[in-house]
Order: structure tokens, then C-alpha cells, then sequence
């Protein structure tokens, strides 16, 4: 995993800068999300793991799939990955693309997970909160798992806070037991 995080990084960077200098992050986000979702698709995997066929009839078999989400940049960057054989690489550089900015536009998505529904309000104090203390705006997704009992985990990026009854109970069993 940090091998792929290492590899892509200098691609995500040269389109983030480029997309930033040009004033369409939205644009190159939307051709990244698309060709990693293409790449993904198990078809065109078998297309592009093909060692019988060129980095240009790779590149030219996602360039048409995804015609209709690239412009031209868009469409040079795919063959700049397919000509040093990094088309694998797509859906990493789309996620570190789609970090570098969040982190530009000081926003995170965050991961909410409960025992119970919380109402809107209930939502909207612990989003304020959360805002608060990560400085940024916060985009909230909740899920219900009762298997939590209580209390709530939070998940970010890099930041876990699980104050979940369950993982109370587990952190009680383990001193009782040592």
C-alpha cells in the first residue's frame, strides 16, 4: 500500500498543480473519479493487464471509454500513465487528488457510526463540533450498528475516535484479564 501511496504521488501532484494553475479542480476531479472507476471495472483491468497489447492501445481503450468526462489534458495525462505503465494507479491518484482538496478547501468527510439514528439536530451539534476542533468544514455520514451498544466511532482520513461502549467493555475485559 505505501509503495502504491509513494509511486502515484508525483503524478497526483503535477495534475493537482496543473488543475489548480488552470482553476478547474472540480473538472479534474470528475476525470479521475471516472478513469479510476473505468480501470477499476474488471473488463478493462483484463484490458489493461493484457501484456500482448501497447501502452498507446491501452491508453487509447480507456481514452475512448472515458471520451466523453476528459479534455484534452485529461486525455494526456492518461497517456502519460499508460506510456510509464501506471494506468494501475488511477484510483490511488484519484484518492490523493481528492485529499489535496479537501485539504485546499478545508473540508473532510467524516464517518459516523451509532447504535441508534440521531435525529438532525443530534447531527448537526456533533458536526459543529467536530468542525470546531478538526478546523474545517465537516461533511457527516452516518451509519446505524447496534453491534456498538452505545456511544459513537468517528472515522477520518487518519483519525479514529471510537467511543463506543463495546470498545469500553473490550478495554475493561483485557485489564480485568491481565
Amino acid at each position: 500500500m505505501a509503495e502504491l501511496n509513494t509511486v502515484a504521488r508525483p503524478y497526483t501532484k503535477a495534475a493537482f498543480e496543473f488543475a489548480q494553475e488552470k482553476g478547474n479542480l472540480d473538472q479534474w476531479s470528475t476525470m479521475l473519479s471516472t478513469a479510476a472507476v473505468v480501470a477499476n471495472d474488471s473488463v478493462m483491468a483484463n484490458v489493461l493487464g493484457n501484456p500482448a497489447l501497447t501502452s498507446e492501445q491501452k491508453a487509447g481503450a480507456m481514452v475512448s471509454v472515458c471520451k466523453d468526462h476528459l479534455d484534452e489534458a485529461g486525455e494526456n495525462f492518461i497517456r502519460l500513465l499508460a506510456g510509464n505503465q501506471r494506468l494501475g494507479l488511477l484510483q490511488e491518484v484519484n484518492a490523493q487528488f481528492e485529499q489535496l482538496k479537501a485539504n485546499l478547501l478545508k473540508s473532510v468527510d467524516i464517518d459516523l457510526t451509532t447504535a441508534y439514528e440521531l435525529d438532525e439536530q443530534q447531527q448537526q451539534k456533533l458536526t459543529q463540533a467536530l468542525s470546531a476542533k478538526l478546523g474545517r468544514d465537516v461533511t457527516l455520514t452516518s451509519t446505524v450498528d447496534k453491534d456498538i451498544l452505545g456511544g459513537v466511532v468517528v472515522r477520518t482520513q487518519d483519525l479514529v475516535i471510537d467511543g463506543s461502549v463495546r470498545a469500553r467493555l473490550a478495554k475493561l475485559a483485557e485489564a480485568l484479564n491481565s
